[in-house]
């Protein structure tokens, strides 16, 4: 069984919420699960993230959902996995001129998936997707993010 990151989720909501690229930028970590399973994230719409045309600059869009697959996956399968970002996407739906979320969900079936994939040391290259939604639901973005997890080597 992989040994668990010991941080607890609201250690590391309180400590991510004060990281400069977050705090200047208006997003903040509404909440993350105890079990590192959901996090929710919000971007407001203020001077300092504003396009020229007065909605969500494309790069505050991308940086609220940028670390949140890497890490939920990191702490659940613990200190004997590898994690990377490998790669991103990202879709400009609409535009963004209010209060935006992002939320991601990590089921068992994907955790599985992965465990399964990087059997034997063998490394996997996988695939998430998240929508971002304005106030009512509809969608102003969606971003895949790509991760690379390997299983650590063994040393005897």
């Amino acid at each position: 069984m992989a040994r668990k990151r010991n941080l607890p989720a609201r250690t590391f909501r309180r400590g991510i919420n004060l990281w400069p690229p977050f705090l200047f930028a208006g997003i903040k970590v509404l909440g993350v699960s105890d079990d590192y399973r959901r996090a929710k994230v919000r971007l407001r719409l203020g001077r300092l993230n504003r396009n020229y045309v007065g909605t969500h600059f494309g790069g505050s869009i991308f940086a609220m959902t940028d670390p949140f697959w890497m890490l939920l996956v990191m702490q659940n399968l613990g200190r004997d996995y590898v994690v990377w970002d490998a790669a991103a996407e990202i879709s400009f739906v609409s535009p963004g001129r209010g209060d935006i979320f992002a939320e991601f969900v990590l089921t068992d079936d994907r955790l599985a998936e992965i465990r399964e994939l990087t059997q034997e040391g063998k490394k996997a290259l996988v695939w998430f997707d998240t929508e971002v939604l304005s106030a009512d639901g509809s969608v102003v973005a969606r971003v895949r993010k790509q991760l690379y997890v390997r299983e650590k080597r063994r040393t005897a």
